[in-house]
């Protein structure tokens, strides 16, 4: 794998960002899958001409590298840049400043070839265009599976649960669930001070220095969903991490895609590819988050066997005022706790389903977009008019998952609600286009104007339990902040004890 080096990556941005503001520069492109054979061809073919590359000048980690090696090396930290004639040692003296090795290793041409020059012989000569655009396109098999007729065809049923307090306990405990502070307390996440919400919230948040806004970061995918129907689950996966950025008081504008998938050889692999594919296009176009950039992995499989298709999306959204900035934790005792959104019997891909099942089966959770989008904008504006106090969006675990991480980081807080309806997908069931909400009692009539789907069952109080009641105000749930937080916190650090 090649090493990556978050300090000399850091470097490098700035001096790009130095260098873009030059007279002297032509072009700029990094260097990603392929190397220097994808960003020199893909220059050249754009711009109508050709290159010619000396790879006897090219930096190397390595003494006797081939031709080969060098032009489909992936090393982390280059770019390749076209500057005027005449004007490289600017170029090369703004990279020294900032500690970076800057090398003239070839020349633009005429003649539409990107060629390759090594020991003083001409080891390759092709067509840019070739390389870049008139690569063949392969149309691959593609075939419906039969396990995806199968499960379209079963009913919404509820999984059996006999005691709530300890299927929610154990869900709690659900590695999908369960804190994953163990992992991130591992890296510095201060970001040179301008962190302003770090990890363990909906998103993550930064601020841009020298204004009063901020950039808000999260990434999402749910592969059981995509695994059941992969159209579907693909639309939640872009609307799921549009939700988390929603939820911390941002803007989404834009989307990545990182596409894990089996051998595109087999049909119904290639058939999850391109449904997953339409549901995150159809739900970027809705949601106003254009997919800028990302990376596809094929061919991910154990014993011929595939993994769940994952096509993990990221989502940046801009804070257009810092003071807009929304968290997932409880902020005083007295407000109103909130249910965005109705629930319905949904289970198929659930952990619910996973848990108590042992196995995934049947429809997954339904999504209308355009709902989605009425309810994030809708949201959005009380969050902005400072109308809320926190909100987290309702994903894997359901409602009762939700309303407990809101208590876990709020010192001293709790919850009291009444739910209605069946209990078990009142509390657990993973109906799409949700929200908890919690707002200040004095703004409830503003926030009731503006959010049209928004329900109030109840209040944060200062007793730090949880309270869940149901029809007939019968008693549904009641523990301690306490004791659920630590199945939650403590879930992961003990399973990776446990296989130590």
């Amino acid at each position: 794998m090649q090493a990556g080096d978050p300090y000399l990556e850091k470097l490098l941005m700035e001096a790009c960002l130095e260098l873009v503001k030059s007279d002297a520069l032509i072009g700029i492109q990094d260097m990603g899958a392929a190397g220097l054979t994808s960003s020199s061809a893909e220059m050249a073919s754009k711009a109508g001409y050709g290159v010619e590359l000396n790879l006897d000048l090219v930096p190397q980690r390595e003494e006797g590298m081939t031709a080969y090696e060098m032009m489909l090396s992936e090393s982390q930290e280059r770019m390749l840049v076209v500057v005027k004639h005449g004007r490289e040692d600017e170029i090369i003296d703004l990279c020294k400043k900032y500690g970076l090795e800057a090398v003239a290793i070839g020349k633009v041409t005429d003649d539409k070839m990107l060629r390759l020059v090594h020991k003083g012989e001409v080891v390759a000569e092709i067509s840019a265009d070739i390389l870049a655009e008139d690569a063949p396109v392969y149309h691959k098999v593609s075939e419906e599976p039969a396990y995806f007729r199968e499960f379209q065809r079963i009913e919404n049923t509820e999984p059996a649960v006999e005691d709530l307090k300890a299927t929610l306990t154990a869900l709690l405990q659900r590695p999908t669930i369960a804190s994953k502070e163990w992992v991130y307390n591992q890296f510095d996440s201060q970001a040179r001070s301008n962190t302003v919400v770090a990890p363990g919230s909906s998103a993550g948040v930064i601020r841009v220095q020298g204004t009063n806004k901020g950039l808000a970061m999260t990434a999402d995918c749910n592969s059981r969903y995509i695994y059941l129907d992969p159209e579907t689950g693909g639309k939640i996966a872009v609307a799921e991490g549009a939700r988390n950025l929603v939820c911390s008081g941002a803007e989404p504008i834009a989307a990545t895609d990182c596409l894990n998938f089996g051998s595109p050889d087999k049909p119904e692999v290639f058939w999850q590819i391109e449904k997953s594919a339409d549901g995150i296009s159809e739900a970027c176009r809705t949601l106003n988050a254009p997919i800028i950039g990302g990376n596809v992995s094929m061919s991910n499989e154990v014993n011929g066997v595939p993994v769940y298709p994952t096509p993990t999306m990221g989502l940046v959204g801009i804070v257009h005022d810092l003071q807009q900035v929304t968290t997932t934790e409880f902020k005083q005792a007295g407000d109103a706790i909130y249910l965005i959104g109705e629930t319905a019997t949904e289970f198929g891909g659930s952990e619910l389903q996973q848990m108590v099942e042992g196995k995934i089966f049947g429809k997954v959770p339904a999504i209308d977009l355009e709902v989605e989008s009425a309810r994030q904008k809708a949201l959005l504006k009380a969050i902005q008019s400072k109308l809320v106090q926190s909100a987290t969006d309702l994903s894997e675990g359901g409602f009762a998952i939700a309303l407990c991480e809101k208590a876990f980081d709020a010192d001293g807080l709790g919850a009291e609600v009444t739910i209605s309806g069946s209990a078990v997908t009142a509390l657990f069931s993973e109906t799409q286009s949700r929200f908890l909400v919690t707002v200040k009692e004095e703004l409830t009539t503003a926030f009731d104007a503006l959010v049209q789907d928004a329900v109030k069952i109840g209040t944060v109080t200062n007793e730090e339990k949880i309270v869940i009641k149901g029809d007939n105000n019968t008693v549904l749930i009641d523990g301690t902040v306490e004791e659920f937080r630590s199945a939650w916190k403590g879930a992961i650090p003990c399973l990776l004890n446990s296989e130590a």
